[in-house]
């Protein structure tokens, strides 16, 4: 036991010592701060590390869920931990809608950190800012970037399912319609292609990809942009039977190490989602993905920085917001 805890605290101090070099020459965001809570809860940040760390070493997956996680909440009307909310009588919050249900995970993993942070400060690190730093912790134990997160979002006090079916986007959409819904948040093309970087870790279910193994487009056929033998691969995994519809197929072949070999695969025609295929066949975003094929730590650069941005989207900051007691559920 004491040698885990001293792992941690290594974790831990290796963590800091990364955030103050690599933290850019400007300390402050809008009204967000890094440093937002060294004065009332000096614990955050190892309390937010070692619990992710203690579930990423029970499951290795809840690293891309917690990443997802994020990027599905600060999509949707901007990152104020709506996400998190539970439905109510009241209110049909975002948990089940069509993108999100029962595939969004990491839930319990934010609920024992704001529990930990209640019993050290109570009232006063946001839901939104946990899950923002777990998504960072989740990248970096995965061997990726490891970044300053700006800190000081408050709590939205309301969830829309119709925001999120609208909002979050879909793998079976047109390229130009992810992009849009990427600038609406106030991001740019290039945020496009790095975010969609995130799928070189985790897995998907059949069912968001299933028609182009069978049935692309309705023309009874394979999508022909498939690699072959990874075709092959897929319809094993994913026989064309409803019954298969949940099964999980890796989005890249390291699925557990947060590299850049995602971009590797779209180069070579096995990207898994049509909306990953499709960045390699546009010229708009093709130069992109070559570049991250080649410069592994430009990506990494490149996604640290885009991941700051989407953690700015549609903030709660000052007196708006709150800070909840329980992320499920508004104070």
């Amino acid at each position: 036991m004491a040698s885990k805890h001293f792992l941690l605290f290594q974790i831990t101090l290796i963590s800091l010592i990364l955030a103050v070099s690599s933290f850019p020459a400007y300390s402050q965001i809008g009204q967000l701060s890094p440093y937002y809570y060294d004065g009332s809860c000096p614990r955050l940040q190892w309390i937010v590390g070692s619990n992710v760390w203690a579930a990423f070493q029970k499951d290795t997956r809840i690293a891309a869920s917690l990443l997802r996680l994020h990027f599905h909440d600060c999509i949707v009307d901007g990152c104020e931990g709506s996400v998190l909310l539970d439905d109510t009588i009241d209110m049909k919050g975002e948990k089940n809608a069509l993108p999100n249900r029962n595939s969004l995970r990491g839930f319990e993993v934010i609920d024992a950190i704001k529990a930990d942070l209640e019993k050290f400060c109570p009232g006063t690190v946001s839901c939104t800012d946990i899950l923002t730093l777990a998504a960072r912790e989740a990248v970096y134990m995965s061997g990726g970037p490891y970044w300053a997160v700006p800190l000081g979002r408050k709590d939205g006090i309301t969830a829309s399912d119709k925001s999120a079916n609208e909002q979050i986007p879909s793998p079976i959409e047109p390229l130009d319609n992810i992009i849009a819904k990427f600038t609406s948040k106030g991001l740019e093309l290039k945020d496009v292609v790095v975010l969609s970087g995130g799928h070189t870790i985790g897995f998907a279910q059949c069912f968001t990809f299933k028609r182009r193994l069978f049935d692309f487009k309705g023309s009874g056929k394979p999508d022909p942009t498939l690699d072959t033998s990874f075709l092959s691969s897929l319809q094993s995994m994913c026989p064309n039977r409803d019954a298969s519809n949940t099964n999980l197929a890796p989005l890249d072949s390291t699925t557990d190490k947060f590299d850049n070999y995602y971009y590797a695969s779209l180069v070579n025609n096995s990207g898994l989602l049509e909306s990953d295929q499709a960045l390699i066949g546009d010229v708009r975003t093709a130069s992109l993905v070559n570049s991250y094929t080649i410069n592994p730590m430009l990506f990494y650069n490149d996604f640290a920085a885009s991941m700051v941005k989407l953690g700015n989207v549609g903030i709660l900051t000052g007196q708006s917001g709150q800070i909840r007691k329980q992320c499920g559920s508004v104070n």
